[in-house]
């Protein structure tokens, strides 16, 4: 585990992913600052943020432990993305793309977790 989080891909995909929802979401309507843009940012932020806590723990089941909350807020963003798109905030493109993200960072993500398992 002598890896730094930034080296890691999956923390470098997850900060990709955090940037392109803070995009999408300067578009949303002014009255959804406080709920639906403050939480799908949250989530997006909350991925890389616990990829980087874990890896600065230096203990295995802690780093799991810390990926499995990235993981949580992974799902949370989809679901996000998807009552966003429901309530026509985002364009059909933009959602797929994020949702492209999403799929890719979770397969990293998953593959990291299993790793760890071993």
């Amino acid at each position: 585990m002598a890896q730094h989080f930034k080296d890691r891909i999956v923390w470098q995909k997850a900060m990709d992913l955090v940037t392109s929802v803070c995009r999408v979401t300067e578009a949303f309507p002014k009255r959804e600052v406080y709920s639906l843009t403050d939480e799908i940012r949250r989530a997006a932020v909350s991925i890389p943020s616990n990829i980087a806590e874990g890896q600065a723990h230096f203990s295995k089941a802690e780093f799991l432990h810390f990926l499995r909350h990235s993981s949580g807020s992974l799902a949370e963003l989809e679901t996000q993305i998807l009552i966003a798109e429901r309530l026509e905030y985002t364009q059909q493109g933009e959602t797929e793309a994020l949702l492209a993200q999403i799929v890719e960072v979770g397969k990293v993500l998953n593959g990291l977790i299993n790793s760890l398992k071993k």
